[in-house]
């Protein structure tokens, strides 16, 4: 009498295959290897950060500075070569035709400050204490002198003041810093505490980080906290949202796409580059040439722009602040999928 041999059955669940995201190997350096290479990646980054803020912020001056002339053609040449002389290539001025027409620019932060002509009478300056006192110190000095060698009797008049909240105009800069250095965290955390955990939860998980940390910065620095930013609430709330799902997606992406290097990889990019370029600070007009680029597409420099624009500068920058961030998320978005979703079905299969 033969035996067949039993038959082996698999349990009924052995075909279904979730999206984990697999642990991050746990094998590190040794030896001298683990001495060293810490400390040399502290210090390569150290010396970035350093040397790219110095660059930005040892010695700021403008570079091409919008300011609008409201004058004759003649009127505006001469100021124009007066600008040249006093600080060369620190200026762009724009001739308007009226004051009106000059204000609405510098109250939608096309220009930073307007110069009202009136020959041998008395001239007027227009400038925005919002934009900070460096920048205000620098447009009234420049046109104070151009007054004075004019015979003209200069008035100065601030028609978009400060916050009483933020008299140095810094707060929307610690403000990204704070988002930067919260997305960065999560980037690197979520990983740390939930190596395994399923593609859609993950995103699920910055979703509600993301808009706890917008709704929680909103109420610290708008009007029921330190009154530092004064724009709409929501519309505050949404855009430092978009900033950290951007910076802690950005973050979570570049460790899945280059492993141990992407945390460094993030901090330079998005921490040292992105606020340094912010403008928080100083407008990207103050930066260096080779500097500049990087405040219109890294999520901290088009993020600040939009707050500003909110709080003080009719919308100035909100709707490329939103396209710009909300690129960021989904490219993001797109590569988690396919190192964590997709990569997992496809082991699962083979």
């Amino acid at each position: 009498m033969s035996t067949s041999p039993p038959s082996t059955v698999e349990p009924r669940h052995a075909h279904h295959h979730h999206a984990l995201d697999p642990a991050p190997s746990q094998q590190g350096a040794t030896g001298m290897k683990g001495v060293l290479l810490p400390a040399v990646i502290v210090l390569v980054i150290g010396s970035i950060f350093v040397s790219v803020f110095l660059s930005a912020f040892h010695a700021p001056r403008p570079h091409h500075l919008p300011v609008a002339v409201v004058g004759t053609t003649e009127q505006a040449e001469q100021v124009t070569g007066a600008l040249e002389l006093g600080l060369p290539g620190g200026f762009d001025v724009k001739r308007y035709a009226d004051e009106s027409a000059a204000r609405h620019a510098l109250e939608s932060r096309k220009v930073y400050a307007a110069y009202v002509t009136d020959p041998g009478k008395s001239s007027e300056l227009l400038y925005a204490g919002a934009n900070g006192p460096s920048v205000t110190s620098t447009v009234t000095g420049a046109f104070s002198g151009i007054a004075q060698h004019s015979g003209d009797r200069l008035t100065v008049r601030d028609t978009v003041p400060a916050p009483a909240g933020d008299t140095r105009g810094m707060s929307v800069f610690y403000a990204g810093f704070g988002v930067v250095l919260a997305g960065f965290l999560f980037g690197m955390m979520t990983y740390q505490i939930a190596p395994r955990l399923e593609y859609r939860w993950r995103l699920t998980s910055l979703a509600a980080f993301s808009v706890a940390a917008g709704l929680l910065i909103a109420v610290i620095a708008g009007s029921v906290g330190f009154s530092a930013l004064p724009g709409p609430f929501l519309g505050i709330a949404g855009i430092i949202a978009l900033m950290a799902a951007a910076v802690g997606s950005a973050t979570m992406a570049f460790m899945r796409l280059f492993g141990r290097a992407g945390m460094s990889l993030a901090a330079v990019v998005l921490f040292t580059f992105g606020n340094s370029t912010s403008g928080g600070t100083l407008p990207t007009a103050y930066l260096p040439g080779w500097l500049h680029p990087f405040s219109e597409i890294l999520p901290v420099g088009v993020g600040v722009r939009a707050i500003q624009g909110l709080s003080h500068f009719r919308n100035d920058g909100l709707t490329a602040g939103v396209i710009v961030l909300v690129v960021w998320i989904l490219i993001a978005a797109a590569a988690l999928y396919w190192r964590d979703a997709r990569g997992t079905r496809t082991q699962a299969v083979a």
